[in-house]
This record gives C-alpha cells, structure tokens and sequence, in this order.
C-alpha cells in the first residue's frame, strides 16, 4: 500500500500538522455524510474518509503508519475494526475526538443538548446604528438635537407577548420547548444524531394557538422612534456614541439593544483639523516679514460658535516663509476635559507681482544698502527676491 494513501484521502501533506488534519477531516465529513450528501458512494466514501481519519487523528496510530507504511503492520489498526475498537466517536481521537466534530456541523449528542441555550430565556434586543452628518462648528461646541429612526418595538397590546390578550403562549407539543428536534439516522457507521429548528415554533420552544392581532404573534411592531441626542464638544470625524436602550426590543422580556451613532463631520471652510489641533494658513507681506508686525487670524469664536472668530497674530521680524506659531488652547475641545487643543498658524511670505514708483525706489534702496544691485547677470534684485521667496 502507498503509505501516503490516508493522506491522499484526506488530501493533506505527509507532513501536515495535526490541525490541518482535523480540519480537512471536517470540511469532507460535512461534503460526505450520507445525512447531507445522498449521492450515491458518498456513504462508501465517508467510511475512507473516517477510515483515513482514524490513524492520522491520533498521535501513535499516525507514527506507526509512517514507519510501517500500512494499516496492518506493527500491530495493526484493525481497519474498520479497528475504527470500532478505538471506542467509536468517543475515544481515541485527541480531546474530544470525533464526537466533538460531528457535534459542530450536525449539534447533536447529549453534551451539545445539555449546553443549548433555554429558547424561552430572556433574549437582549438588536443594536441599531445610526449615521449622523453635521457642520464642523456643531463638532467643535456640541449641540443637542433630535433624530428619528425606525426600530421594532415592543407591542403594546400583547406586551411582547405574541399572544392575544387573555391568552398565553403554551409549550410547544412538537419539540416540548426545546426549540429543536433530534433525528437518528442509520449511516455505514452506525446511528448518527443530528438536531435542527423546530418547525413548529421555529426554534422558540413555545406555540402561540391565538396571535395578537397588532402583531401577528411576533410581539414586536414596526415603530418611528425620536430621541434627543446630546453631541458632545470636541466629537471627531467617525466617533461614534452609545445610547444605551434605543435600540430594538428583545424577546421574552429581554431588554431593549443599543442605538450607536456614527458621527460624519463636514469640513471646515478655514481650517483643518488633526484631533484636537486646528491649522490655518495666513498670508503676510515681505514688509511684515521683515520687519515684524502684528496680524488677523481667523480663530474659533466659542461665544458665538461660530469659526468666524479672530485674533492677533505677532509675527516677529525676520520671519521666514512657511515658519509655523503656535496658539495654544485655542483649537477644539478635547471630550469629557476641560482643556483644548491649539491652533496651528503657518504663514506664507508673498512677493508682490507689481510695484509702483515709490515702492520699486523703496526696493531699489533696499538693495543697495545691502549691497544688491541689478547687475545684468544674475537678474534683477527684486527677481532674486521673487526666486527666494517663492521656494
């Protein structure tokens, strides 16, 4: 025999790990179980499969199939016999074995019973989310707002219920409140259990004879909710906030789920914004540059709320194109503090494209007092100061 014939079945490597094994035991046990696979030879060819699955699935097994190169040397697996000897799906197999994969693609066995959630126990609602688009200023200052969605409520009339009043929904004669049903199926490997939704009350465990009539025994209804939504100060571009309860009603007297909104913030017309810090850009003259003097900046107005707002910039003399000052604590709020970010100035030293008389003289004089004149060579003066400042 090839002694890769099992993991050919299997269609793992020679050297695969163990977890590729159990995984490519599970994914053809799901495509070849006679349960769900009715092609004929699928029940031959899960009996390979498990066959196959039977040595490479243990630890000793495996090894001395390796080295003997066959199911019968060293002692031997039995074949199928073996698979039997090995204890069925219940041992020999690593923890578990494979009582613990058929458990997680066909939910039967008593473990999987003992562990199934009670259908009738109180079931939390669906959390909603809401996306909400405002203005830059409204992220900045916060706003209190109202905001309407549709959500499934609880029905008044019946309480959630699903039961006409007066009436009350029983345990359900099919699955008796389970919620599911157990199948046994005779497979070439003896009896399998599998379980699924009971048709009845479609996995509730309970069966309403008498439905509300406002909701048709669902117990919920369709319902246009508003709710004040406080934004808070300083909320950026894709936070979002829970609203605890304003989501949709549960099952069974579940609590109601949770609303969460997505904020979406418009740009700003004056600035950009980095977290908390805003950064605004200001042109100046070579004059101001120079020479030093004191300018308007836009800046955010809280009295007002409002990004109209301004205050004086000093700008030192010598200042160089693109050099950065700093305001501090005038940039947005930071959420649930006290303090602010800053703004950010970057000034940009703009050549002037025409001169009149006395401003070229003024240049010109300028210039030779530092020693720069128009040579005819290097171009003019004021060109050399145009190149310099618009690098």
């Amino acid at each position: 025999m090839d002694p890769k014939h099992y993991y050919k079945i299997l269609g793992v490597p020679h050297d695969a790990t163990q977890s590729q094994i159990n995984h490519a035991y599970r994914e053809l046990a799901k495509k070849w179980h006679p349960d769900i696979n009715h092609s004929p030879g699928a029940g031959k060819k899960f009996t390979k499969i498990n066959q196959a699955y039977s040595v490479l699935g243990n630890k000793k097994k495996r090894q001395q199939y390796d080295q003997f190169g066959s199911e019968d040397a060293g002692g031997g697996f039995g074949g199928a016999g073996g698979f039997n000897n090995a204890g069925g799906f219940g041992q020999g197999f690593g923890a578990g074995g494979f009582s613990d994969i058929f458990n997680d693609f066909f939910g039967g066995g008593a473990r999987a019973h003992t562990q199934r959630r009670n259908p009738n126990a109180p079931q939390r609602g669906r959390d909603l989310q809401y996306s909400m688009t405002i203005s830059f200023t409204d992220a900045v200052f916060g706003k209190k707002t109202t905001i309407s969605y549709n959500r499934q409520a609880e029905c008044q009339t019946c309480h959630g219920t699903g039961a006409k009043p007066g009436t009350k929904p029983v345990t359900c004669p099919r699955c008796h409140g389970t919620g599911y049903i157990i199948s046994v199926a005779n497979t070439p490997l003896g009896q399998m259990q599998s379980q699924r939704t009971c048709p009845v009350c479609n996995g509730t465990g309970q069966e309403i004879k008498d439905k509300c009539s406002t909701c048709g025994g669902t117990g919920k209804v369709s319902q246009s909710h508003e709710i004040e939504v406080d934004i808070p100060a300083g909320i950026d571009n894709g936070q979002q906030m829970r609203l605890q309860g304003q989501g949709e009603a549960g099952i069974h007297g579940g609590s109601y789920g949770d609303l969460f909104i997505v904020f979406r913030v418009r740009p700003s017309k004056n600035f950009k914004r980095r977290g908390s810090d805003i950064y605004y850009h200001k042109n100046i003259s070579f004059a101001q540059a120079a020479l030093g003097s004191q300018v308007n900046v836009k800046a955010l107005d809280s009295k007002k709320k409002s990004e109209d707002g301004e205050v004086q910039l000093n700008i030192p003399a010598g200042t160089q194109t693109d050099t950065t000052f700093n305001l501090r604590n005038l940039g947005v709020p930071y959420i649930h503090g006290s303090s602010r970010g800053d703004e950010k100035v970057t000034v940009t030293v703009t050549t002037p494209k025409h001169l009149n008389k006395r401003q070229k003289e003024a240049m010109q004089a300028f210039a030779e007092a530092s020693g720069e004149t128009n040579d005819g060579k290097g171009g003019s003066f004021f060109d050399k100061m145009k190149d310099a400042f618009n690098k």
